[in-house]
């Protein structure tokens, strides 16, 4: 009996996932030079526009003061970008699905961020320094240990935290405000947010670990 390891299979699957991405006819004419490539370029531009458009639409009772042709702008606006990404990412297209369905989710999700930008425009961004916690447990033993728990999250945020993680994870946590728009307010890019997230991430959990109360976050539990 052949054994044959996972080292082995994982490189085979990685390279039949290559052959296939590269068969796709997709692929192909979008990396064409020439007018094939142009009218792949268009053709996909058009299924990103049928994104947007689902998204914005989807999501426009976030901007009730906008009328059907500013949603129309915002959803070409965002077709734009998303047919920019897709071309970026076209490498990364591994064939797990067909090019279509991967190419489309590109549309939904800038479609949806052009909206929440634009709800946020006008909105002053909260940039606070402290987290106010509501506690609904129901039983009195649920209201002791819920108390705990939002000292113990109040105090991790205060003391574990540099001033700026304290405020980008209040503001993209628990304001929810896009990414995008914080990045914009404070002069800073994407990537930088998500680092100053992350190691926010990763010193409260630090901390709440040492205090006893990881457990008690989702996925927090280390046995």
């Amino acid at each position: 009996m052949t054994v044959v390891s996972d080292d082995v299979v994982g490189v085979d699957t990685a390279r039949a996932r290559a052959s296939w991405a590269a068969d796709d006819p997709w692929v192909g004419e979008l990396r064409d030079p020439d007018g094939a490539g142009r009218a792949a370029v268009l053709r996909l531009r058009g299924l990103l526009l049928r994104a947007t458009r689902h998204q914005v639409w989807s999501l426009r009772h976030q901007l009730p003061r906008a009328g059907a042709g500013d949603l129309e702008d915002l959803a070409q606006q965002a077709a734009d970008d998303a047919l920019v990404d897709v071309l970026r990412r076209l490498d990364s297209f591994e064939g797990r699905s067909r090019f279509t369905t991967w190419a489309y989710k590109f549309g939904i999700l800038h479609g949806g961020a052009a909206v929440r930008k634009q709800a946020w425009r006008h909105r002053e961004v909260p940039l606070s320094d402290r987290l106010t916690v509501v506690d609904r447990a129901a039983t009195p033993a649920g209201v002791s240990e819920g108390h705990d728990l939002a000292a113990a999250i109040r105090a991790a945020i205060a003391d574990a935290l540099t001033p700026h993680q304290r405020r980008v994870a209040l503001a993209l946590l628990v304001e929810e405000v896009p990414i995008d728009v914080l990045a914009e307010r404070l002069g800073s890019n994407r990537n930088a947010l998500y680092k100053t997230l992350h190691d926010a991430r990763q010193r409260l959990r630090a901390r709440l670990a040492e205090d006893g109360f990881l457990d008690h976050l989702p996925g927090g539990s280390t046995r």
